[in-house]
């Protein structure tokens, strides 16, 4: 099986998949393909905004610790294997090709999904690899999410729960924190992002209780936040201080997260240095999360496309804006999925300008509908395409001393990383 034929199997599953009620299907999968999963030890991450992240200061403090460190994430940002890495190394064509012929040869005609095929091929990977850990991330959810097939992780982490995915997950932050805490095995433990609320809290507290698991919930009295700067954020926790590389309130709160992670894996027998949870935590930076990208005129590349990973962005906007005097000139395309509404409404507070686009998928928000949103609080301009709407607000940036903001949507992230900024 070549490159191209790898691809064409991939792509031949839909990305949901047959209707699902339970985890019989992906279970089937794992049985087809030898259950590499029973071979691997995991953290398990899910959540609403924050995993990615969370993933990867985790992944880099194992990392720099010399374990041989799996990485599954969704969705993939630029291409196809950048959601499946060990030691931050995408896997090679070889090794995908070879995997895919594999479970091609043994799989059966049930309605899997792309992603459960893609976890199938993750596995296989890791487990030829022989890794010594996995930092696995959910899909959507959890409880029925098809990574929760794995058997008892060393750690469940659940971050930050909000809405989004609602047709499939609930309408309410409670039913939502239901799904997510479905990650919690029995006599585990499970680490929860400190900025979720009482009620998220005691929802996946006494789920954790039910399951004879130990449950871990930091502290805001143990933390303290300095400031939003442009080349990161300085926090302190518990009487120690950190500085992250990417930007945005939410980022300290991760990596509180990442750090409670580790220090549990430290007293399960996993040799990781204070030194290196806080060389992961300087060090690590993703694409399309609040991405700052130096230059003439400085960009910031963000993917969200929630209520709360959009104002995430809108406060380090508002920083750059109100206490800096810095005129924010945005490009903004949002799908039909999401509350396109709020979120150009929340954006375009801040913006000097707006430049509205609808080029980079075929769901996306017509542009002169963004523009309408917009226009009750910012001058826009309708552009449609990326390319052209980057062009002028990099202009106006350079003119007026400002800077260009890309957001809205992971596919216009990715789009614009893949393309334009390359």
């Amino acid at each position: 099986m070549n490159i191209d034929e790898c691809m064409e199997f991939i792509n031949s599953y839909s990305k949901s998949g047959g209707k699902i009620k339970d985890l019989s299907r992906a279970e089937n999968l794992m049985k087809l393909v030898g259950n590499p999963e029973k071979n691997l030890k995991f953290v398990h991450i899910a959540g609403t905004n924050g995993k990615g992240s969370t993933v990867e200061y985790i992944s880099n403090a194992l990392i720099y610790s010399g374990y041989k460190t799996g990485q599954f994430t969704s969705p993939f940002v630029l291409h196809y294997t950048d959601r499946i890495r060990i030691n931050s190394t995408e896997i090679d064509k070889k090794s995908l090709c070879k995997i895919c012929e594999f479970i091609k040869g043994k799989i059966d005609s049930q309605p899997y999904s792309q992603f459960e095929i893609t976890m199938a091929i993750a596995l296989l990977w890791f487990e030829t690899e022989k890794c010594d850990i996995v930092a696995f991330e959910t899909g959507i959810g959890g409880l029925l999410d098809c990574t929760n097939v794995i058997p008892p992780p060393l750690v469940s982490v659940i971050t930050s729960i909000s809405l989004d995915h609602t047709d499939i997950l609930g309408d309410t932050v409670q039913k939502i924190a239901v799904q997510k805490a479905g990650i919690i095995k029995e006599n585990s433990a499970v680490i929860l992002s400190m900025d979720n609320n009482k009620k998220v809290s005691d929802i996946v507290k006494n789920t954790a209780h039910e399951k004879n698991a130990e449950f871990i919930f930091p502290k805001w009295r143990d933390f303290k936040y300095f400031s939003t700067e442009s080349d990161g954020n300085p926090f302190r926790y518990k009487d120690e201080e950190y500085k992250t590389a990417m930007l945005g309130f939410c980022q300290p709160v991760n990596a509180v997260t990442a750090i409670e992670v580790c220090k549990y894996l430290q007293k399960h027998d996993f040799d990781i240095s204070d030194e290196n949870i806080r060389k992961s935590i300087e060090t690590t930076q993703i694409k399309a999360r609040c991405q700052y990208i130096n230059g003439n005129p400085p960009v910031i590349v963000d993917g969200g496309h929630n209520a709360e990973g959009i104002e995430n962005l809108a406060l380090i906007l508002r920083k750059y804006a109100v206490s800096e005097q810095k005129k924010i000139y945005a490009v903004m395309g949002m799908v039909d999925t999401k509350d396109y509404e709020d979120g150009v409404y929340t954006i375009a507070r801040y913006s000097e300008k707006m430049f509205t686009v609808d080029d980079f998928a075929p769901n996306a928000v017509p542009a002169e509908k963004l523009a309408e949103i917009a226009g009750e609080c910012a001058f826009n301009e309708i552009c449609h395409s990326l390319d052209i709407a980057v062009e002028k607000a990099k202009k106006l940036a350079i003119e007026n001393n400002g800077i260009v903001v890309v957001c809205g949507s992971l596919y216009l992230a990715s789009e614009y990383l893949n393309t334009i900024e390359k």
